[in-house]
């Protein structure tokens, strides 16, 4: 089954890419894939284990944000130009699937324009360069777990004035860091989604038994299972530190 739908037309953001129709993307999600095209939450976050295709999920939400909603700015954020050009590129390829025409802003070296007055910008993983956008209706980080916080803090307010949504999907790392912190403890407001590999139809066994073997325990945990682990040089298990303290205890007054 293809991404087909009915109404392309209603120019709502919160309407689901399930129910935007008449383009072909050339895509069959998966029962999970399928819900996170058809979640309307404004806050997403999506804890993925390697080539489960959240690149391609998250493209095709925004190109469904900037197709159906004239004059909005969808902002693709990553660790690096490259990687970020690697998202514009993907959905590009799949703009000329659907028919939808594709040209640059001629503004952004990594952007892609809309006949509507849309745009979506991929933006370098530096901090000082990602700063000068306002009013975005969309804001996508890509490989989160890589992404410094200081980036993360410097796009958050470009979200203000439009009431922008906010999607994170990574791989996951280390127990530190903006993308670990919203998934342990961000909150009910995230729609939070975890797929690891074991629960892919695409990934299979002997492929995964191959990797536990080449990359060890540890690795094959992160990459594969979605486990943020420590660092391995730490006495104590962060998360173990952080439920001991009690905040209701007064601290020790020793002047």
């Amino acid at each position: 089954m293809v991404l087909r739908g009915v109404s392309w037309i209603t120019g709502s953001a919160r309407t689901n890419v399930s129910q935007v129709g008449l383009v072909d993307f050339g895509f069959e999600p998966d029962e999970l894939q399928r819900s996170v095209l058809e979640s309307t939450a404004s806050r997403g976050i999506l804890n993925c284990t390697r080539q489960w295709g959240k690149s391609t999920v998250c493209a095709i939400k925004a190109i469904h944000r900037a197709y159906t909603v004239p004059g909005s700015l969808v902002l693709i954020a990553t660790p690096s130009s490259r990687q970020s050009g690697e998202f514009l590129h993907k959905a590009e390829v799949m703009m000329r699937r659907a028919g939808i025409a594709v040209k640059g802003d001629g503004y952004n070296d990594m952007s892609l324009e809309f006949k509507n007055g849309s745009r979506i910008v991929g933006l370098p993983g530096v901090e000082g360069t990602v700063r000068g956008f306002s009013a975005v209706s969309l804001l996508i980080i890509d490989e989160a777990s890589r992404v410094d916080d200081e980036i993360y803090k410097a796009l958050r307010p470009m979200l203000a004035i439009g009431g922008g949504d906010l999607w994170l999907m990574s791989t996951p790392f280390r127990k530190r860091g903006f993308f670990y912190e919203i998934w342990e403890h961000g909150g009910p407001d995230w729609f939070r989604v975890k797929a690891p590999a074991t629960a892919c139809p695409r990934i299979k066994a002997e492929f995964l038994k191959e990797e536990l073997e080449e990359h060890g325990e540890e690795g094959y945990r992160r990459e594969y299972l979605c486990e943020f682990l420590d660092d391995g040089g730490e006495v104590f298990d962060r998360d173990l530190l952080r439920d001991a303290v009690d905040p209701d205890i007064e601290p020790l007054d020793l002047a």
